[in-house]
């Protein structure tokens, strides 16, 4: 028997660039204090090496962040919807994949908070009793199709107002 499955869906494109904004302000939270606290060791007499380390650390990791780990989240990241179930596969080097009965499905949510909106882009978080799970950066359309499928099939009543 033969049963023929489909493949997971990816988010869309932009989402690579939607994280690399992320990143870029994440890492350069860190480069900043860094480089306040090497300001303030040489003003303070303090030892400069908490600074230089951190900042040795902060800028590979940087680099990674804004460079490389957007493109292989976007790449390792699907999700697949049928009518009994909802697969999520995730991670880049921890492989995750969940697995969400229709029947468990207590409410469907849509957020989209600046960033995503600037590039026509919504998260959609699938909320269970014991977890919630969420599927980033997904076009704003195709969201709202999500939703209501997700919503039909599980058999969940929309309340918004």
């Amino acid at each position: 028997m033969s049963e023929h499955v489909e493949a997971l869906q990816r988010c869309h494109p932009d989402t690579v660039k939607v994280y690399r904004i992320y990143s870029i302000g994440g890492s350069a939270l860190f480069l900043l204090l860094a480089a306040a606290y090497l300001y303030l060791a040489g003003r303070q007499d303090w030892p400069l090496f908490p600074g230089w380390a951190a900042l040795a650390g902060t800028l590979p990791a940087a680099l990674w962040l804004v460079l490389t780990a957007p493109r292989l989240w976007h790449e390792t990241f699907g999700f697949r919807v049928s009518a009994e179930q909802l697969e999520i596969s995730s991670g880049i080097f921890f492989m995750r994949d969940t697995i969400i009965p229709m029947t468990r499905v207590q409410h469907v949510e849509l957020e989209s908070g600046p960033l995503l909106r600037r590039y026509g882009l919504a998260e959609l978080k699938v909320v269970t009793a014991a977890k919630s799970h969420v599927i980033r950066a997904l076009s704003s359309e195709e969201a709202e199709r999500l939703k209501a499928v997700i919503g039909k099939l599980a058999q969940v009543v929309d309340e918004d107002v």
